[in-house]
């Protein structure tokens, strides 16, 4: 479904930023728009700044599940820096998600402008139409333990290849003088 991406600039509130971006809204089936100008208050300045296609995927369902039964329900869009577009308007609209898990990986990356959007009711009806179809419950299934002993390996020996007095791992201070780690003389 195609998405526009609302964006406000607003001046920054200190000498090192010229403006304070944010993210404010999606406009579920927008046509093209490249940064064009919707509402301006004094120097606050609304902007469609794209329009990106919101895809859902069926192996997602769950995160969709997760991201509606939220308090408030929403999808994550990423905004990347694009010197390209002039300093003006630096950033470039490049993704959106209603999964909040794969908006979590994008916030984790702390690159960009990322930011969670309420979604408006039409959307929330789409995404929930989508899992209603395609959402299938997994039944747990506990891992069964392998049956092989793992308390009859040695480890901390070291090469058995290679002579050796003791562990091979043992502290410094309790080798004998002229000892090397490996137990042999010097």
């Amino acid at each position: 479904m195609p998405v526009g991406i609302v964006v406000r600039r607003t001046p920054g509130v200190t000498r090192w930023a010229k403006w304070a971006w944010k993210v404010v809204a999606v406009l579920p089936g927008a046509g093209p728009a490249n940064w064009r100008e919707l509402r301006r208050e004094g120097d606050a300045v609304e902007y469609h700044a794209a329009t990106l296609t919101l895809d859902l995927w069926s192996t997602d369902t769950e995160a969709y599940q997760v991201a509606l039964a939220s308090k408030v329900p929403g999808v994550v869009v990423v905004l990347q820096h694009d010197a390209a577009l002039g300093s003006d308007l630096p950033w470039k609209a490049t993704h959106i998600t209603a999964s909040p898990y794969e908006g979590q990986d994008y916030m984790d990356s702390g690159e960009g402008l990322i930011e969670q959007v309420p979604m408006p009711l039409m959307l929330m009806k789409w995404v929930h139409d989508f899992v209603q179809e395609h959402h299938h419950d997994e039944p747990f299934i506990k891992r069964k333990r392998d049956k092989k002993r793992v308390d009859l390996v040695e480890d901390g020996k070291g090469d058995a290849r290679i002579r050796q007095m003791a562990d091979v791992f043992r502290a410094p201070g309790t080798m004998r003088p002229g000892e090397t780690s490996r137990g042999e003389g010097s």
